[in-house]
């Protein structure tokens, strides 16, 4: 039996009392004081996540672009050098293997940042890459009050190296909550001093748990969820992060798609009844399942995403979901979710 791994801030985690859980063969905090305390907390001021788990792959020298651009679903030559972009990897049949974040670092020097339980099919599917995860503990850094406590000015979706509470990291302004902030990446023996000076800027540490319910108020899908390699970007609603006008991995069965449509659609839902919906459980009316849901904590009503008949996936649709043996009615909303005003 395999151990499960463990961040270089473990025992930061458990000094605080944090619930571990296991999580894609990590041993990761879900939550400490609790999920709806650390979810407000990052919607209104700042929350720190341990997302060390998180994959890191790079590819530089001849070549490198062109490689990527042959592979990835978004078009890289949108983005110079010390820009990210949001993009796919797609199999054969037009499926996502992963979703990741695509750093250019220079004209054929990039760094991917891959989901934990993808590293393995994500080299797989991109030989050439190398696996540099262990250079790298990452820290993520949400909320309207983020860049502010941490004395940082950064753009969304552009990176640089710099120096941050004296600790050198890579400072990306990306994050998976639907709020400003960043992610800092930096050497995993650095990575206790780092966490500590940002808890002393007042920022509130935050586990899985907080990450999940914020993400699904902002509909940011979740791999082995809401995609995955038997869904394509069309069904999932990820169209705008494929070009396809360009040659990659299942280009030609999401144009296909795209033309005639698809026969589902992954579509954002609240509940009016009460009741939390969950991965697995059955939608009656229309016809469908589940992929993600939970209790909102900003809008303290059970919602979800789905994947339902495309006839029937516009706003305002009602549906019915079977809450373990009880039907409860909801309906369709325009994604996201929920969005803080102002953000």
């Amino acid at each position: 039996m395999q151990t499960a791994r463990r961040t270089p801030l473990y025992e930061r985690h458990t000094a605080l009392g944090a619930r571990i859980v296991d999580f894609a063969g990590w041993e990761m905090p879900v939550q400490y004081t609790g999920i709806q305390e650390e979810h407000r907390a990052v919607r209104t001021s700042a929350g720190v996540f341990d997302v060390s788990h998180m994959g890191q792959l790079e590819l530089s020298g001849a070549g490198a672009h062109d490689y990527l651009q042959a592979r990835l679903s978004n078009d890289l030559n949108r983005i110079g050098d010390g820009r990210a972009q949001y993009t796919l990897l797609t199999n054969d049949r037009g499926g996502i293997t992963d979703d990741l974040i695509a750093y250019r670092r220079g004209g054929d020097d990039y760094l991917l940042v891959v989901n934990a339980s993808n590293v393995e099919p994500d080299h797989a599917a991109l030989p050439d890459t190398r696996d540099v995860s262990d250079r790298y503990a990452l820290l993520a850094v949400q909320g309207p009050e983020a860049l502010e406590r941490l004395r940082l000015q950064l753009e969304p979706f552009t990176f640089r190296e710099d120096d941050v509470l004296g600790v050198r990291c890579l400072v990306a302004g990306t994050g998976y909550t639907g709020e400003r902030g960043c992610e800092l990446g930096c050497d995993p023996e650095d990575a206790v001093r780092l966490w500590d000076a940002i808890l002393a800027c007042g920022v509130v540490p935050c586990g899985l748990g907080a990450r999940d319910t914020l993400r699904l108020e902002a509909c940011y899908p979740l791999h082995g969820n809401d995609i995955s390699p038997e869904r394509t970007p069309i069904e999932a609603g990820l169209g705008w992060a494929c070009a396809l006008d360009k040659e990659f991995t299942g280009v030609d069965v999401l144009r296909r798609q795209k033309e005639e449509g698809t026969a589902e659609r992954l579509v954002a839902f609240v509940l009016d009844d009460k009741g939390i919906p969950r991965q697995g459980m059955k939608v009656i009316e229309p016809p469908g399942e589940v992929t993600s849901g939970s209790l909102s904590p900003m809008l303290g009503i059970g919602i979800g995403l789905a994947y339902v008949p495309t006839g029937s996936a516009e706003p305002g649709t009602t549906i019915s979901v079977d809450l373990r043996g009880r039907l409860r009615k909801g309906h369709i909303v325009k994604k996201p979710i929920y969005k803080r005003e102002g953000a």
